[in-house]
């Protein structure tokens, strides 16, 4: 028997099954607590297992909205989510489940080991965090919250998801894509009525290659705009969002969402997240403004935002004499996951095979992860862009490796989905750079989630791992695209099989920092954004006059008065980033520390790398991040190591 769940989802019988799963899980919870001398072993474990599978039963359902998105999968999954999440809160309210998770805390303390430790310490925060020590009418109003709060965010995706694909923009005039490359004219061209016609779309692939080198800057224009106003119908769910956590934070005793969000995280507290950012804004004002200035040059008149790709990647030829449409018949992708693996099997000595098996997509594929020919783990991979897929790139962990209640050992799996230039019988899918290093962070996430070796599912791979230290793995990962050694791992001309140049390698790897203050700029915008926004009740016009006095000190070019980024910020109002999107840059000063360090010891051989392998992907959440770190390095952070992998002085 396989060792790894059949992906399929019954659409037909999902919510009876879900009821019935639901209902006997209730009823176990019920013969559990009946139990006279409580242990981890008698009603811990089984009561994480119980969790575990309810899991994968349900991870298949929201995967295949995203990637595959129906009206029937929509209607669905959203019956679903209001019964998922009554049961989730009632049980994280349990207040009989959380004083027996605290005696028998007290009870065996001195007998259970760090993993089982840590899995009844974050349960007893997650618990108190839920409200479970509140009175009768306090959960109530809790749990009416979280249901409203789970409907809401798929709402704000999914009218996100149907405005982007509510929108097209064709051209004829050829003189509209004079100069674009090859691959994206191709992607663009169609015909109609014996006229040869381009598409434009803001879906990623072909709303990034209009906006980088499409020469009209009326359609650019017209693009930008479409792309900052889309789904304007969120504006209303960012106010009940916005409403429904500060209400929550206030039953629970914090004095905003930022605060409650800061106790399961490894930050101490608002004011060292809010240093954090601005040190980093004052450190990287300077070099962006005299990077605007590098790039106003190129243009003949005051840069607009619609314009600053454009004449970006203008600067970049000419100051790098770099062409990214050259790169891109060296990342064909099939290639570039090859590489990649191979790249993780000389890194850390993991090996992949192919799985044959149907999955929700003809294009997605699946591997059997190997360590020294012991399977370990099993990754899906669905790359390329489509209209029934949402934006982005993410990766999702669906089998967490464990122990059952039985003593068996559970291996574990996960998806990586990306949205990639597709590839068709005539044209193959050639990657950006940049797509490059997205492949790579995703990776880092999903061998966090499938290496570890922890035997407690709660704080297996990314399970219980504080979120903003969740980053670490993917950003560590992803900074390896640049390295001239790993880039000749896979880095081949599709059609004639010729390796890179070195001569290319060393322009990427120069050109690598373009811009690079500049985009620190923005990330920390949306960081300061999101941050503040939850520090205080913020309603209508009022998030916009935070994101505009933000952009006071973060925007260098005036942003149009009509672009309303914030009902697109899918990240905090439709993920789990709400008062944690500095996370990225929190993380990434561990990332840079680890990563400077393997590249000194020459990363293949290295004994960091060796180290990393062990303590953190093994670790996955069994400690703090911030034990690991010190475990690895031998000392704490250093985040200078942050602006040097950035390049800014």
């Amino acid at each position: 028997m396989s060792k790894f769940l059949e992906f399929r989802v019954d659409l037909d019988n999902f919510i009876n099954d879900l009821n019935n799963k639901l209902r006997t899980n209730n009823q176990k919870i019920q013969e559990l607590l009946k139990i006279e001398g409580k242990t981890y072993a008698n009603f811990v474990k089984p009561l994480q297992m119980l969790e575990e599978r309810l899991e994968m039963f349900f991870t298949p359902l929201s995967h295949l909205n995203s990637v595959n998105n129906s009206d029937e999968t929509q209607k669905i999954y959203a019956e679903s989510l209001p019964i998922i999440t009554e049961y989730s809160t009632k049980l994280s309210q349990n207040l009989d489940i959380y004083n027996a998770y605290k005696e028998i805390q007290k009870d065996e303390a001195d007998s259970l080991n760090f993993e089982q430790n840590r899995v009844l310490e974050l349960n007893i925060l997650h618990f108190e965090l839920s409200g479970a020590h509140l009175d009768a009418v306090s959960k109530e109003r809790l749990q009416e919250i979280n249901i409203k709060k789970s409907e809401l965010s798929n709402n704000f995706s999914q009218n996100l998801l149907d405005a982007t694909n509510a929108y097209e923009y064709v051209t004829e005039n050829e003189e509209d894509v004079e100069g674009m490359p090859k691959s994206d004219l191709e992607s663009a061209k169609f015909e109609e009525d014996g006229v040869t016609k381009y598409k434009f779309t803001l879906q990623m692939p072909s709303y990034i290659a209009y906006m980088t080198y499409g020469k009209n800057e009326k359609i650019r224009e017209d693009l930008y705009k479409a792309y900052v106003t889309r789904a304007p119908e969120n504006a209303a769910i960012i106010d009940e969002l916005l409403s429904l956590k500060n209400e929550m934070s206030k039953i629970l005793g914090f004095d905003n969402y930022a605060e409650y969000s800061l106790a399961s995280k490894m930050a101490k507290d608002t004011a060292s997240v809010e240093d954090f950012l601005q040190t980093l804004v004052t450190k990287s004002k300077h070099q962006a403004q005299e990077e605007l200035k590098e790039v106003q040059k190129m243009a003949p008149a005051p840069l607009q935002s619609f314009d600053t790709a454009y004449y970006s990647e203008i600067l970049k030829k000419a100051k790098y004499d770099i062409d990214e449409e050259l790169y891109r018949p060296y990342f064909e992708q099939t290639s570039v996951v090859n590489g990649m693996f191979e790249f993780l099997n000389k890194l850390v000595g993991i090996s992949f095979k192919k799985v044959d098996e149907k999955l929700w997509d003809e294009k997605a594929t699946s591997y059997d992860i190997f360590i020294d020919n012991e399977l370990k783990a099993r990754i899906y991979i669905d790359l390329e862009a489509r209209k029934s897929k949402r934006g982005g790139a993410w990766m999702h962990n669906w089998q967490a490796h464990c122990k059952d209640e039985n003593g068996n050992i559970q291996l574990a799996s996960a998806f990586i989905v990306c949205n990639f230039p597709a590839s068709s019988e005539t044209q193959k899918s050639l990657l950006r750079h940049d797509d490059v290093v997205t492949l790579f962070h995703e990776m880092g996430h999903a061998v966090h989630h499938l290496l570890s070796t922890v035997h407690e599912n709660e704080v297996s791979g990314v399970n219980g791992v504080e979120w903003d230290a969740v980053e670490f793995p993917s950003q560590f990962l992803e900074n390896f695209a640049y390295e001239p050694k790993v880039l000749k791992l896979f880095a081949s001309h599709h059609e004639t099989g010729e390796v890179i140049p070195d001569e290319m390698i060393e322009k990427l790897v120069r050109a690598k920092n373009f811009l690079s203050a500049s985009g620190m700029l923005r990330q920390l915008e949306f960081s300061i954004f999101d941050f503040k926004l939850h520090t205080k009740l913020y309603q209508g016009d009022e998030v916009q006059e935070l994101l505009n006095e933000i952009r006071k000190d973060t925007a260098l070019i005036k942003t149009p008065e009509y672009n309303k980024f914030q009902n697109g910020f899918a990240h905090i109002f439709a993920g789990g980033y709400a008062a944690g999107y500095y996370s990225y840059k929190w993380a990434e000063v561990l990332s840079a520390d680890a990563f400077f360090s393997v590249v000194d010891e020459g990363i293949f051989g290295s004994e960091t790398a060796k180290k990393y392998f062990s303590i953190v992907l093994n670790g996955g959440g069994a400690k703090s991040m911030d034990d690991y770190f010190k475990e690895l390095m031998g000392r704490e952070p250093n985040p200078e190591n942050l602006l040097r992998l950035n390049g800014i002085k």
